[in-house]
């Protein structure tokens, strides 16, 4: 039996020691021409233009518009529209419980799990991500630092992140800038883990607004970039960059480079990279050539770089692969290098390691979907092609009306559906498909309450459930107190007596309501109480049944105007 037990443990070990470690890094908000390697003249990235030169490189891949979305569909291998997280706000940028990561598939097969971020899929139980399989998470909340779920008073510099590790989930804070600070424990994560293979997201949330970086980094591009904010924007990209080189550095260092799928990709298209105009003078942004930013269908909204580094597997040498890919095939593309099950689960992407394997071989997909779900400024229920985007081979079929022809300079226009009326409707069909399969799926996500891995939850009012407009996003918004209110779906996990304590701002920030009365509505129960002059919160408890439902919150001011709690606490006693 022992002989047996030994054999089995060194047959594991072996396992383990052949299988490559992963590192996915991806940045916010950097688009395809903001890089040196791909013919930016003004911005620095020379690790990354030495990644580009080394690695295989996707040029003809796609990702959703805007963050939320891409990150659901790295993180399932499936749609966005599929995992309920297709927007960045309102409720919709929570992950379906049922949905798996590709940290759950990997930690299942023996892989030690991190992520250091941004995750944006859910900031309250079962939806974060150490719920989701990564188990050393160093994050924060909210798509943003500053913004609304984050801790109260982050701005970039010497912030308070949540760490999860061991089991156990902690606030801490850190001193430096917020990308050296997820840079230095990724590195940490590594030396921890180099001798077991291991999976390591990095999702930055630089160079995504305010654009707040070091001056030193921002100095570089003033004399040269001269809209609005792009200095600061070009210099976090070179922060970023800078941090690469040191965690390469640090894989050389542990000799780890060579067994190491490094890829390098980005959330959306720029969002303040500018563009290129030709006809006028000096530097305006460079495009790549391409039409649009970020949360536009254009080319330039979700066209993206896309490196893949991984000397053992052949994957070096700076090769191009004009192969059609997207977000969603990164997941069955890494389990099946890395030998890892998916099980039964179904995927809407597929593997294109054939792809990087050769240079001729067929592209895993002939056409992607891309849409916009919604925003602010659009309706707030996705429409079928409303904002979509149908794109096979050289074709982009925009709102099933709208065709344009990509040429090698990638460019949108003009519109040629009145010339190929048959190409209008075989892409209409592919849409249609699409849409049938997706759209049962796009329901509310309920934020688990009394749930013993959060309890209390602290919901926010981003996850209000609105049908128009945006709730408060930032701190910014939170202290304006706007009269707008919304519903949270939720789900009572236990029935009991909960504590429900209303505020209008974190509690760590400590600040009276403003406000003179406050009410509740949940599962068909309704309260309402004064609230008395310098009171921090409004607080009730009553017995609420198992079940799914939804809470929404009150607080009206002496003129009888009435807002939401921006920031409800929800506690089983």
């Amino acid at each position: 039996m022992k002989i047996l037990l030994i054999l089995l443990s060194t047959s594991l070990l072996t396992l383990h020691a052949n299988r490559p470690n992963v590192i996915i890094f991806m940045t916010d908000d950097q688009g395809y021409g903001d890089l040196g390697c791909h013919g930016n003249p003004v911005i620095q990235t020379p690790n990354l233009d030495q990644l580009h030169a080394e690695s295989i490189r996707l040029t003809d891949f796609h990702v959703s518009p805007f963050c939320t979305p891409t990150r659901a569909s790295l993180m399932t291998g499936r749609y966005p529209a599929r995992t309920g997280a297709y927007r960045t706000t309102s409720g919709r940028s929570n992950l379906h419980h049922d949905e798996i990561s590709i940290a759950q598939y990997f930690a299942k097969a023996g892989y030690q799990t991190g992520m250091m971020g941004k995750w944006h899929l859910g900031d309250n139980a079962p939806c974060r991500p150490q719920d989701k399989g990564f188990n050393d998470v160093v994050w924060h909340k909210g798509g943003g630092i500053g913004q609304a779920p984050d801790h109260y008073g982050n701005n970039y510099f010497d912030d308070t992140y949540e760490r999860y590790r061991d089991g156990k989930t902690t606030l801490e804070k850190f001193d430096g800038y917020c990308t050296d600070v997820f840079f230095e424990e990724s590195i940490r994560f590594v030396e921890e883990n180099k001798d077991n293979p291991f999976l390591l997201y990095i999702s930055t949330n630089a160079p995504h607004s305010p654009y707040w970086v070091d001056e030193k980094w921002a100095d570089v591009y003033r004399d040269v970039v001269k809209w609005k904010h792009g200095a600061e924007f070009y210099g976090m990209i070179s922060n970023l960059d800078y941090n690469l080189g040191l965690l390469r550095k640090k894989l050389k260092d542990l000799n780890l480079s060579n067994d190491t799928i490094l890829i390098f990709m980005t959330d959306n298209g720029t969002a303040k990279g500018g563009r290129e105009r030709p006809n006028t003078e000096g530097f305006h942004g460079f495009s790549a050539g391409m039409r649009g930013q970020k949360s536009t269908i254009f080319e330039g909204g979700h066209r993206v770089p896309f490196f893949i580094h991984y000397p053992a597997g052949g994957f070096s040498g700076g090769h191009d692969r004009k192969q059609l890919a997207a977000h969603i095939d990164i997941l069955p593309t890494l389990a099946e290098i890395c030998e890892v099950s998916t099980g039964d689960t179904f995927l809407d992407g597929q593997s294109f390691l054939s792809v990087l394997q050769n240079e001729n071989a067929p592209a895993c997909r002939d056409h992607v979907v891309v849409q916009h779900h919604g925003g602010p400024w659009m309706r707030a229920e996705p429409q079928p092609f409303a904002f979509s985007n149908v794109i096979k081979g050289p074709w982009r079929l925009h709102n099933g009306e709208i065709l344009y022809h990509v040429g090698d300079e990638h460019w949108e226009g003009p519109d040629v559906a009145k010339q190929h009326p048959e190409v209008v409707a075989e892409l209409r069909k592919l849409y249609e498909k699409f849409w049938a399969s997706v759209s049962p799926r796009m329901t509310p996500v309920c934020l688990d309450l009394g749930n013993p891995a959060e309890n209390p939850t602290t919901l926010c009012s981003q996850d209000w459930y609105l049908r128009v407009g945006n709730p408060p996003w930032n701190f910014g918004e939170v202290n304006q107190l706007k009269k707008i209110t919304g519903p949270w779906h939720v789900q009572v996990k236990e029935a009991g007596k909960y504590r429900i304590t209303l505020r209008q701002f974190p509690e760590v920030a400590n600040k009276p309501l403003r406000a003179v009365r406050a009410g509740i509505k949940i599962a068909g129960l309704e309260r309402e109480q004064p609230v008395q002059a310098g009171a921090k919160s409004a607080v009730f408890e009553l017995d609420l049944p198992k079940g799914k439902t939804t809470l929404e919150t009150y607080l009206y001011n002496q003129k009888d105007e009435m807002g939401g709690a921006y920031f409800t606490e929800v506690e089983l006693l």
